[in-house]
């Protein structure tokens, strides 16, 4: 398997350099100024590319756990928004669309064939599935460890598929019923935390919900043990086949040198466990933006991740990360676009 190498610290100290010298007060761009450092050290170039081809993958799946009342949503609402997705009117397809960003769906794990779905549509789809559904985590195992394997390559596979077609950027969406579920768990296992520190409302859960989430998640846990120390094993435990497949995706996206603007809760659950697979993965991904889970914020914090945006965002499909895709140009625009001082004549 490939090895996560660091972005390129030579072209970090001369975007640091430039940032430094150009036409604008020291310090004047903020957190524009740093962002735009850290895309030259991914490009390994100064001044950085314009940022112009963006893909999003959005990696869809059902969980088991979506049938024992931790969503306020039926597990029916995923496959119905897949099909949205496919038709380009979901929350993500209008941001996608305002901003130049290449979105695709993928069924990893929906607990559905898609048979009214033209046999085309059905192919690209389903060209990556698992499984149907993933097994209630506090119960029994999301997934084999077979499967967790699988749905790994699976999503590195879609991460160099999508490099090769150009992609300078990477997003990942997520869309399953329940899914904040397993991903808090993935993230309570990895960071040794209860679930009271980690679980959060989701789709909107009221309280009784939310302390029901909370005794699934620890069950899970407990029932996982000492499995947990192992990043593969805790995603065939407590994961599911769309977990593993983002992590697979964000994982070979740092393998190949291409940086990753994260989504909400599942996307940095992802990153996280890619990172605890291969340390330094982190280094490649940037916060897109705060989601209003709990969990989310403790695995940016574990990975010195700090959110681009804090919106109040709670939609996932990965529109957290596509709002934030305008602020990543702005900030190369403005490292590779602005005069430098030494060239005012003054």
């Amino acid at each position: 398997m490939p090895y996560v190498s660091a972005p390129s610290d030579v072209a970090r100290g001369h975007a640091a350099k430039r940032l430094a010298a150009l036409a604008t007060p020291p310090g004047a761009l903020g957190r524009l100024g740093e962002l735009g450092v850290w895309v030259a050290a991914c490009q390994g170039q100064v001044p950085p590319e314009p940022v112009d081809a963006v893909r999003l993958v959005i990696f869809a799946g059902d969980h088991g756990v979506a049938q024992h009342g931790v969503s306020a949503f039926p597990p029916a609402i995923t496959g119905a928004m897949v099909r949205t997705f496919l038709a380009g009117k979901a929350g993500v397809n209008a941001l996608a669309d305002a901003h130049g960003v290449a979105v695709r769906v993928l069924d990893l794990g929906v607990d559905e064939d898609f048979d009214d779905l033209d046999a085309d549509t059905r192919a690209a789809l389903t060209a990556y599935k698992i499984r149907r559904s993933s097994g209630a985590i506090h119960l029994e195992d999301a997934l084999t460890r077979a499967q967790a394997e699988a749905a790994l390559a699976a999503g590195a596979a879609v991460a160099r598929e999508e490099i090769l077609a150009g992609a300078q950027l990477l997003l990942s969406g997520d869309m399953g019923i329940g899914n904040t579920t397993p991903a808090a768990a993935l993230i309570a296992a990895g960071l040794g935390l209860p679930a009271s520190e980690v679980v959060g409302r989701g789709t909107g859960i009221d309280d009784e919900a939310l302390r029901f989430k909370a005794h699934v998640i620890d069950d899970a846990l407990v029932r996982a043990g000492e499995r947990a120390e192992d990043p593969v094993e805790t995603l065939a435990a407590l994961g599911s086949a769309d977990l593993a497949a983002t992590t697979g995706y964000l994982l070979a996206a740092a393998q190949d040198g291409v940086p990753v603007l994260l989504d909400g809760l599942m996307s940095v659950a992802c990153a996280f466990t890619a990172d605890r697979i291969e340390p330094g993965a982190a280094a490649w991904f940037a916060a897109g933006h705060r989601s209003t889970e709990p969990a989310q914020s403790l695995a940016l914090a574990k990975m010195g991740l700090e959110p681009l945006l804090d919106l109040g965002m709670r939609l996932g499909e990965g529109t957290g990360a596509v709002a934030a895709v305008p602020v990543v140009r702005s900030a190369t625009a403005l490292l590779r676009d602005v005069a430098l001082l030494s060239e005012l004549g003054t």
